[in-house]
């Protein structure tokens, strides 16, 4: 029987705080660059974790790249990097950048439990969740069929992560919103005979341990 392909994605580490207050969805902003320091524990934990040969990928915006940049500095092989155009975060069209009380005021529909807008929510001239994975589903398995039998790393975002996994599961937009995909989370899809299974969710680096 043939190996499993191995797909980890991972979400990007925090970004700066000024773009925090914002809803910055497809905008390219940075990374906090203090937690970024703070967080090299987490960075090293995933550069042991990963699979050591794996293909690497990442979105064309900066955050994904500097993510993947800083797990190879916490001592992960350096590897090259492809872009991944269709798997950026959700573009949220004439609201992207609005601080959070403006894009609350704008939407029409109720936001998702655990989201800032509806599963279903299209804002004008920008995306929904369902476009997401329309765009997202036909390049996670272009990437299968690339390393079929062995590894691959995406670095991407919470959006198209949730993407993903609808994809690879068959679930509804309102369903994908329910998992949690914090960042440098880690999380598995495996195609094994052309089906696709979930090996992990939302991995978390260990917490550090207090002294003493």
């Amino acid at each position: 029987m043939p190996d499993p392909t191995r797909i980890f994605l991972i979400r990007h580490a925090l970004v700066e705080p000024s773009a925090r207050l914002t809803v910055y969805g497809s905008n390219d902003v940075a990374l906090c660059q203090e937690t970024l320091a703070r967080e090299r524990p987490a960075h090293a934990w995933l550069a042991g974790r990963l699979p050591p040969e794996a293909r690497w990928y990442c979105t064309p915006l900066a955050r994904t790249r500097a993510t993947a940049m800083a797990v190879f500095a916490a001592g992960y092989p350096e590897r090259e990097l492809t872009d991944l155009p269709h798997f950026v975060e959700q573009y949220l069209g004439e609201w992207q950048g609005l601080t959070h009380e403006q894009f609350t005021a704008a939407l029409r529909d109720p936001p998702h439990p655990f989201w800032n807008h509806g599963a279903d929510e299209r804002p004008p001239g920008g995306e929904s969740l369902s476009d997401v994975v329309a765009r997202v589903g036909p390049t996670l398995e272009a990437v299968a069929e690339e390393n079929e039998g062995g590894d691959a790393v995406i670095v991407a975002h919470g959006g198209s992560i949730r993407a993903a996994l609808a994809h690879a599961c068959g679930l509804t937009p309102y369903q994908a919103l329910q998992f949690s995909v914090k960042n440098l989370s880690l999380t598995r899809l495996e195609k094994e005979n052309g089906h696709w299974r979930v090996g992990g969710v939302n991995e978390e680096p260990p917490m550090p341990q207090p002294p003493g």
